[in-house]
């Protein structure tokens, strides 16, 4: 089945107990059982609940996977999924991994001994040098906010000789661009909340697994820790994701047209998009993804006011988060990665003209309108 059907047509799409055709939401804590040691597959709605199971089971089918898990944030299933390691492991990041992924990484778990090692490109990393203590690598590709990317089957190939566990969060792409399993990732990871819902009304994690036997693994964490996707929030996912393909492909097509606008305009000095020709790894993300995604970073010249940019805007909207039907823009340097130390943002480029730009689904001219205007602004030359 194709991918725009699958979107819709994945996992339970009727309901089996009463043959709606929306899953209904199951608001119950508790279940009966029938007698004395039967169930009927559901006890207790931390352990299961039959609208997070059908969102578990679209989320596995979208990603190729064995078995999906809805978690009550992307921090939810990060956290559940590191609970893999234990004291004395360590995992290897990306430089410009999301700052709370760095944050609950270097600032929580390392309270456990679980270290980790900042990698400056995944691609150039030569595996004869990884230590015995590795048994973890976590991919973001592209990462947040530098797009940078990096060759999934190939550091996946290299990193099973070791023994050492895949773990690919696959946000920016969402399913209907990129399936980290197939390439040879043993976890793929979602902040649910951003293109998977796509309306910026819920906060919600996913994670899958091929291999059943980590599957189990998952399983027991995810009710042993118990941060859990509520029944409503796993229907507004289920519903959000139904819209997923034309979506995705709305926000495509704006980006490419909003990238190349940035990357011929003269204040503007540097655009991150995997998209156009000059990026680093177009070629790798050509042969992995189907697509190149709605998420622009670009960098102002200098003597140009980010926060004049900012205060001039009024169609696309200031603030966290991405990946919903309207654009929003944000600081990295402050916002998003502001727990990053200061000197790793300086030398990997994420300082205070970093912007970065979730592409909406408006008029594209009417987003390069408003870009075109907030850039003279920014120059002072309003």
């Amino acid at each position: 089945m194709k991918k725009d059907s699958l979107v819709i047509h994945g996992g339970e799409t009727i309901d089996k107990f009463t043959g709606a055709v929306n899953i209904p939401v199951y608001l119950s804590s508790t279940f009966k059982q029938p007698e004395f040691g039967v169930s009927l597959g559901y006890e207790y709605a931390r352990t299961n609940n039959p609208t997070r199971e059908a969102l578990e089971k679209l989320i596995a089918d979208l990603e190729g996977g064995s078995r999906g898990f809805g978690f009550s944030s992307g921090m939810s299933a990060i956290s559940t999924i590191l609970n893999l390691f234990k004291s004395g492991d360590k995992i290897l990041i990306n430089n410009n991994v999301y700052g709370g992924t760095f944050r609950v990484i270097s600032k929580v778990f390392s309270n456990y001994k679980l270290n980790y090692d900042i990698i400056e490109d995944f691609n150039e990393l030569d595996f004869s040098t990884v230590s015995e203590d590795v048994k973890g690598i976590f991919i973001e590709t592209p990462t947040n906010p530098l797009l940078s990317i990096t060759d999934i089957e190939k550091i996946s190939e290299e990193a099973h000789k070791k023994n050492i566990l895949v773990i690919v969060d696959n946000t920016f792409m969402s399913p209907y661009f990129q399936n980290p399993l197939n390439l040879g990732a043993d976890i793929v990871i979602h902040s649910a909340t951003k293109y998977l819902v796509g309306h910026s009304d819920i906060v919600a994690g996913l994670a899958v697994v091929k291999d059943k036997e980590l599957g189990e693994k998952i399983g027991f964490l995810q009710n042993a820790i118990g941060a859990i996707l509520s029944p409503f929030d796993s229907y507004m996912l289920i519903r959000g994701i139904k819209t997923l393909s034309v979506r995705l492909e709305k926000h495509e097509e704006n980006a490419k047209k909003i990238s190349r606008y940035l990357n011929n305009h003269e204040l503007i000095e540097k655009v991150y998009y995997p998209g156009l020709k000059e990026h680093l790894n177009h070629e790798i993300q050509k042969k992995q993804a189907s697509g190149y995604g709605g998420i622009i970073s670009f960098k102002l010249k200098e003597g140009c006011d980010f926060k004049k940019f900012i205060n001039s805007l009024k169609l696309i909207t200031f603030g966290e988060s991405l990946g919903g039907v309207e654009s929003l823009l944000c600081h990295p340097a402050t916002m998003t990665h502001a727990s990053l130390p200061k000197d790793l943002r300086d030398r990997i480029g994420i300082d205070e003209r970093l912007l970065r730009l979730s592409v909406g689904i408006e008029n594209s001219e009417d987003l390069i309108a408003e870009i075109g205007r907030a850039l003279i602004i920014s120059k002072g030359e309003d």
